[in-house]
């Protein structure tokens, strides 16, 4: 009986429907998020590249940005393609094994990065309240330590999570209004009991969750206690504007994930659900490489460099 339901839930196909809704709309939605995804791949990979290449940006702060680049771009490959494709094709269908591999390497991403900017809200906690101690507390050994937690939370988060949903039975072939494989769907299209998944949702994304943010926010509270303590005007805008591009992009990122999961007007929307989930996962790692870079020295100078040596090999 057991192999019968799961033969049974292995042929289960799911279509997304995407933006299907809007049949006139297919072509220019398709070059707006292909030219969107093309920026995303130039801004991370690039980002990467510059500092690797710059050995001012050596540092744990730069060290850190690099792996989010690195995330930003493998969450924006995940979901991206799939879209694109959903534009230009008659069949939508997607297998149940399919789905099921993009959540968990989509889920696998978000939750690397929600701990990431609560590393990088603490590099700068550091950085700003402790300068004295900085190298010491923030050492390599340390950013290793750091980043590869971020890196096994979100493996073994994704890993629960997936096992959650493998355990499920499922019985119908479903529709979705949608252009990502999300973790509800996978419940509303289960024949079987979903208690254990729901419990187990409710777990690690409340975890996740109130846990980066308390950092992040506890973080800026020490903060701009310790920049309002300045006597320096020069020294408060300096400390200031070393934060004000990791602040957006927390802003960015958790402001989408509170709008659309926290407030049920939206989620009523099946428009905003959509757009939200474009922004989240087209948008966001597309302005993440321009918020830390347009405001940072380095990372442009190193980059009109490149364009220099460009020009000059052509």
């Amino acid at each position: 009986m057991m192999s019968t339901e799961k033969n049974q839930s292995t042929a289960i196909i799911f279509i997304l429907l995407g933006f299907s809704d809007y049949p006139d709309l297919q072509v220019p939605l398709f070059l707006l998020f292909l030219t969107m995804y093309v920026v995303t791949v130039l801004g991370n990979v690039g980002m990467i590249v510059i500092i690797r290449i710059n050995p001012k940006l050596h540092t744990p702060m730069y060290f850190f940005l690099k792996h989010l680049s690195f995330v930003d771009f493998c969450y924006s490959t995940i979901a991206t393609p799939k879209l694109l494709e959903n534009l230009i094709v008659e069949d939508r269908s997607v297998s149940i094994k399919t789905c099921m591999t993009q959540f968990s390497f989509g889920t696998t991403c978000v939750s690397t990065e929600m701990v990431m900017l609560a590393v990088m809200a603490y590099d700068r906690f550091v950085a700003i309240c402790y300068p004295l101690i900085y190298t010491v507390s923030i050492s390599p050994k340390r950013c290793v330590l750091l980043v590869t937690v971020a890196y096994a939370w979100g493996i073994i988060s994704t890993s629960v999570l997936t096992y959650s949903l493998v355990i499920l039975s499922y019985c119908e072939t479903k529709i979705i209004d949608n252009f990502v494989c999300e973790y509800a769907l996978f419940l509303s299209a289960s024949c079987s009991d979903t208690h254990f998944s729901e419990i187990m949702l409710s777990i690690f994304a409340n975890l996740s969750a109130f846990f980066t943010l308390i950092i992040i926010l506890t973080s800026y509270l020490f903060i701009f206690v310790t920049i309002l303590k300045m006597h320096s005007a020069s020294g408060r805008y300096k400390a200031f504007s070393t934060c004000a591009s990791h602040m957006t992009a927390v802003t960015l990122f958790y402001g989408t994930i509170f709008f659309l999961y926290c407030i049920p007007s939206f989620q009523s929307s099946k428009l905003v659900m959509k757009v939200g989930s474009v922004f989240y996962t087209v948008m966001i790692p597309m302005l993440n490489p321009l918020i830390y870079s347009l405001r940072n020295k380095d990372v442009k100078e190193t980059f009109r460099k490149l364009m220099h040596l460009k020009i000059i090999s052509q």
